[in-house]
């Protein structure tokens, strides 16, 4: 495995780190201050700072610290499944592997590189995962701080299977917020989902926006490419713009079920919410040789932005 993070511009600083799970981050800086902190356990990206310090995602203050076991926090990647059905693991393997840095990955269209900092990560499935899951794949991954301190994530799925196979994808990203109860979800406005909480039956959304006062988990489903989240008392609105990810997960687990999550502190659901990115719905089927490409951008922006501002 190098040891050299690919960067467009060395001017912008990367550094090599060990979490404290012991497993190695890459940090990507961009000249304005901003940061973000990628693991190679998962391919998560565990802390994204705006270049006031000031830390923009989530991350549980039990958070488990074993090199075995995903971060409850960040962004994990959720493949080649989301939720908890069949013999896999729940939210599947993929957050819970080692994936090694791509000296030399295929290139991707120039605006998700230039003038940014950048890294690429790449995992292949072992012997184990091919057991229970017996498809052949390449999965990579970049993820990129921009001049602006935008975040973005762009996952490439390969078939290097002889027979075709599907799967479902998220980029669960959970969300700092001032909390939950001054939150608000824009851009779902009328789109069908499926409750999990009610057995996954379907409905349509009511609400002008989506506000929070117990327990939500939500797959929203040929959701719109842009959705806003607005932080009422930290005046700050997140825009998730997305490509390749035709539904939108958003979760929070409240009081009761949060004190059933061993990684959770009391009281922290209230200063998180998860707005996925994801192929859920409608798995992604992949003949031999095809790739698969799955874009998430996350900016933060003032909350005096409003949604006809967003491209709703």
């Amino acid at each position: 495995m190098g040891h050299t993070a690919a960067v467009c511009d060395s001017k912008i600083a990367t550094e090599r780190v060990k979490g404290s799970n012991g497993v190695d981050q890459i940090v990507l800086r961009n000249s304005q201050g901003a940061s973000a902190k990628v693991s190679l356990h998962g391919g998560q990206v565990v802390s994204w700072r705006n270049d006031r310090g000031e830390e923009l995602l989530f991350a549980s203050s039990k958070a488990n610290s074993k090199a075995s076991k995903a971060i409850r926090g960040g962004i994990p990647i959720c493949f080649p499944q989301f939720g908890n059905c069949g013999s896999l693991e729940q939210h599947g393997f993929a957050r819970n592997k080692i994936w090694i840095v791509e000296e030399n990955p295929p290139s991707l269209p120039s605006k998700d590189s230039r003038g940014k900092s950048f890294i690429d990560l790449l995992l292949k499935p072992t012997e184990e995962d091919l057991k229970c899951w017996p498809h052949s794949f390449e999965l990579r991954l970049r993820v990129c701080l921009g001049m602006d301190g935008n975040l973005t994530l762009i996952s490439r799925v390969r078939n290097t299977n002889a027979k075709p196979f599907s799967f479902s994808f998220a980029y669960h990203s959970y969300l700092s917020v001032s909390d939950i109860s001054e939150v608000r979800v824009e851009g779902l406005e009328t789109m069908d989902y499926l409750d999990n909480l009610c057995q996954k039956e379907r409905f349509t959304e009511q609400g002008d926006a989506i506000t929070f006062e117990a327990e939500f988990e939500r797959v929203y489903i040929s959701s719109p490419n842009c959705v806003a989240v607005l932080d009422h008392e930290r005046k700050r609105t997140y825009v998730l713009k997305k490509e390749g990810l035709p539904d939108v997960v958003v979760w929070n687990p409240w009081e009761k079920k949060s004190k059933s999550m061993a990684d959770l502190g009391a009281h922290e659901y209230r200063q998180m919410v998860c707005v996925d990115g994801a192929a859920i719905e409608k798995p992604v089927t992949l003949k031999p040789g095809e790739e698969w490409t799955g874009r998430l951008e996350i900016i933060v922006v003032p909350s005096s932005f409003c949604s006809k501002n967003l491209g709703f």
